[in-house]
């Protein structure tokens, strides 16, 4: 079984669909074909008996997926924005998909997992990480705010982790995606061929259990004292002072790199992101967050850092954005709020309940 292109690769042996990101020269960023034929896989599996579980996994070496197609979103940014539009709602709509798949969804979160691939990787109901994960959820760095979910499991994750992660952009390890409630299983690299060959044969629990390994310390969790201390603020420049109060001196240590990394990062898309994790954790479901998420990134479209952002980024790669507002100081409450207003449409979930 094949989809319509050969950016999605699917196939069914012994029981099991196998579906397989095969972009790899882009580290599998997903495009609108390949959303549009993860849904329906998924949806054809999730009506045949034969199939009684599913792997989802990158190809090449570097990662599961890189994120959503950012430069197709740049260019929908500088004409109408339909297609960014679009691609972002269907690409929701299939995050909740996952979230709520009825089958065994295995995830092998190898390599680089980042933005959208947490979208299509951290929902399923097994997850599993190994010695080369890298995730994240960088968006903040492109003058955008985390999506696909992403606040869903930010603002869930223990104490204010969550927060740190969103607001420094920055990659965190395995063992760390498991402290933060993005996985569940360690498996070791070499072992991922081994532990996908004894899915099919031993079922996902055997599979899990003969290769899977207790994970190694989170350094993340183990550094939670100074951040859910200097993360408590109520607002970003609250934060930054709380960050760069703290083991301030020579040397510094991770709460100077964290401000670092933040004053890289676009005022506004800071500012937002805040107040995105800190409504997420207030509502109930992943389906109300996405809805959240859309709004915001709609919103995203009428800024002037999301195609900022990209540009200094991907397109010239200047790696020098000029952000405006310039400063934290200078974004307002208006400013924010502005980006929760509802879409017109709505994302909504009736087609897919």
């Amino acid at each position: 079984m094949t989809g319509e292109s050969d950016e999605i690769l699917a196939r069914v042996e012994d029981g099991i669909g196998f579906l397989t990101l095969n972009r790899p020269k882009a580290i599998n960023s997903l495009t609108q074909t390949m959303v549009n034929e993860l849904s329906a896989v998924l949806t054809g599996w999730e009506q045949d008996d034969a199939v009684r579980a599913v792997v989802l996994a990158g190809a090449g070496e570097r990662g599961l997926c890189a994120g959503g197609d950012v430069v197709a979103i740049y260019h929908s940014a500088r004409a109408d924005g339909v297609a960014a539009r679009r691609f972002w709602y269907d690409e929701y709509l299939l995050n909740a998909q996952i979230g709520r798949f009825p089958k065994t969804y295995v995830s092998l979160m190898d390599g680089i997992v980042m933005g959208g691939g947490v979208g299509v990787g951290s929902h399923a109901d097994t997850r599993v990480v190994t010695d080369t994960t890298k995730m994240a959820m960088p968006e903040v760095g492109i003058g955008f705010i985390p999506d696909v979910g992403g606040t869903y499991l930010l603002s869930r994750a223990p104490g204010s982790l969550g927060l740190h992660a969103a607001l420094t952009g920055a990659p965190f390890s395995g063992a760390d995606a498991i402290a933060l409630g993005f996985a569940d299983h360690y498996v070791p690299h070499d072992k991922l061929d081994a532990l996908t060959r004894a899915i099919v044969t031993d079922g996902v629990e055997g599979a899990l259990e003969a290769h899977a390994v207790e994970p190694p310390p989170s350094s993340l969790a183990a550094q939670r004292d100074w951040i859910d201390q200097c993360y408590a603020g109520d607002t970003v420049a609250d934060i930054v002072a709380a960050l760069r109060g703290h083991d301030a001196g020579p040397g510094g240590g991770p709460a100077q790199d964290a401000v670092k990394l933040i004053a890289t990062r676009s005022p506004i898309a800071l500012s937002v992101t805040l107040e995105s994790v800190r409504r997420a954790a207030k509502l109930d479901t992943l389906e109300d967050v996405l809805t959240q998420e859309y709004r915001v990134s709609c919103g995203s479209l009428r800024s002037h850092d999301l195609i900022e952002g990209i540009r200094a980024q991907l397109v010239d790669k200047d790696r020098n954005p000029k952000w405006d507002p310039a400063t934290l100081a200078e974004v307002s409450a208006a400013d924010v709020e502005a980006y929760f207003a509802p879409a017109d449409p709505d994302l909504t979930f009736e087609e897919k309940s």
